[in-house]
């Protein structure tokens, strides 16, 4: 019987190596070798692994954590990262397992035999609207749902909250807020501005347009942008 195709997404080509040849060795077919999130989503277009292997420190703007919320199949994280905010944020993506380097062999396998048994719900099913967020308004502490966030805008160490009628400034940087908003739906698209896909009304060649709202595209994250959208 044929064994599952796999996509690894790593950053140490020595690593990645590794990984390929032991996966070959047990019969399993690597689709794919990247070391970035838009070229392991042109590899998914194309080719529909049966599984992702993916790291969660790799090139570009999209981590390994945002990359597997945009994935529907199922995926086991690899990773040097095992504090609690790391942690947090990936059981948020509902992955089928979680190898902390140095891994061997065993586990490796093991995971991943395991990941595909049992498949996967795609992250992306997950209600946004079920993730609620507490934010400073005057003199009160105000409820905002993730669904209601249409976007956000960084300053320095200071970040803006819109919604299609209100606006909340934070004192967090669009890193931190990012890593919380990202595996529930929302993309980086410059450098100063996260937003919420669900939110996205219409794209120019240099805009994206969100319920009365309109936000620059960065050069640098306009590719990444594009080949995440589906297109008829």
């Amino acid at each position: 019987m044929k064994k599952a195709s796999v996509l690894v997404v790593e950053d140490e080509p020595l690593i990645a190596d590794d990984i390929a040849e032991t996966l070959e060795a047990h019969g399993y077919e690597v689709v794919g070798i990247v070391d970035e999130a838009s070229d392991a989503l042109e590899v998914c277009k194309t080719c529909h692994p049966d599984v992702a292997l993916l790291d969660i420190q790799i090139e570009g703007p999209v981590d390994g954590i945002a990359l597997a919320a945009q994935l529907s199949m199922p995926i086991v994280f690899l990773t040097s990262f095992y504090d609690q905010k790391t942690l947090d944020r990936a059981k948020l993506v509902n992955p089928s397992g979680y190898i902390v380097k140095p891994f061997n062999e065993r586990d490796l396998i093991v995971n991943l035999e395991i990941a595909i048994a049992r498949g996967r719900k795609p992250a992306k099913s997950k209600p946004v609207a079920n993730e609620k967020f507490f934010v400073k308004k005057d003199q009160e502490i105000v409820s905002v749902s993730a669904s209601d966030i249409v976007y956000v805008e960084a300053y320095d160490n200071y970040s803006t909250l819109y919604t299609e009628k209100e606006k909340y400034m934070i004192s967090h940087t669009l890193k931190s807020i990012s890593e919380k908003l990202e595996p529930l739906g929302f993309l980086r698209i410059h450098r100063s501005y996260l937003i919420n896909f669900d939110a996205v009304d219409s794209i120019s060649e240099n805009y994206v347009y969100l319920k009365g709202h309109q936000v620059m595209i960065g050069k640098s994250y306009r590719k990444q942008f594009m080949e995440s959208l589906s297109l008829l």
